[in-house]
């Protein structure tokens, strides 16, 4: 497992490459071990997954009737689409960069998307709790969770060009690939697994 400091030191990497300076390739690893650790990230953003966890309960029983409550399975099956959001993207650009011939560009890919997570996760962890403790400032939590979006978009974009080169159009296709199923997945899985707010 990563220390704090080595995920620091992935973080400024990311950092780097968005302020379009190439020091910051140094900072991140893109081997094979480098792209199976980065899966740790998952483990980092624990605390924000719990806190939407949370949040999710919190809006799906205003859906039940009074008195109802939700048991682990409801949690189980959060953990389920929580695991789809993470594997499934990776695994569509994994096709993606073998079918347009960037195979070896995959790797790097996974790791920043990864550890992209992080700041953003943290991100919207700051926006969810603002929900939950100042119901009254939920309109500026939603505008705040667009902005996040949007930078997330931006980052992601100008971070992937540092490795991709000025191929604007892959760019723009591996950003999506790794953005909109997500959205799509999460709430047919949601549907599906019945733990979608009616």
């Amino acid at each position: 497992m990563p220390t704090l400091k080595e995920v620091e030191f992935y973080l400024t990497g990311l950092w780097l490459l968005f302020r379009q300076d190439p020091k910051g390739l140094s900072h991140l690893d893109f081997s094979d071990r480098g792209a199976l650790r980065s899966f740790w990230a998952a483990i980092f953003v624990l605390p924000t997954t719990l806190l939407t966890f949370l949040w999710w309960r919190s809006v799906y029983l205003q859906t039940l009737p009074e008195g109802a409550d939700v048991g682990p399975i409801f949690f189980f099956r959060l953990g389920l689409v929580e695991v789809a959001n993470w594997i499934v993207p990776l695994v569509l650009v994994g096709l993606l960069s073998w079918l347009v011939g960037i195979g070896d560009k995959f790797l790097p890919i996974v790791v920043i998307s990864n550890w992209l997570t992080l700041p953003v996760a943290y991100g919207y962890g700051v926006v969810l709790l603002i929900m939950m403790l100042l119901p009254s400032l939920t309109g500026l939590a939603v505008i705040l969770s667009y902005l996040l979006a949007l930078m997330l978009v931006i980052s992601l974009f100008r971070i992937l060009r540092m490795v991709l080169g000025d191929h604007v159009l892959t760019i723009a296709t591996v950003s999506m690939v790794l953005l909109v199923p997500t959205m799509i997945l999460s709430e047919l899985l949601e549907r599906y697994l019945d733990i979608y707010p009616a």
